[in-house]
């Protein structure tokens, strides 16, 4: 491929917006993670330092597993 290659303009990709099901999905997943810092943050308030650091210590093993399944394809 030459410079001149990559400067021509192909409208055969499409920049389109998402469809409706990848925004709804992108919706919940953005809804579960506000839910999950609001819940922390009441957590937090609630019982002070154990609070900030227990749940943090709880999802230590959860995200190891999501990283193994990453690494994993």
């Amino acid at each position: 491929m030459t410079a001149t290659d990559t400067q021509t303009n192909n409208d055969t990709m499409s920049h389109a917006a998402s469809t409706t099901g990848e925004g709804r999905l992108a919706a919940k997943i953005l809804v579960t993670v506000l839910l999950a810092m609001i819940g922390w943050g009441l957590s937090i308030a609630t019982w002070g330092i154990p609070g900030l650091y227990i749940p943090a210590l709880a999802m230590v093993p959860v995200m190891m597993g999501i990283l193994l399944l990453i690494s994993r394809g």
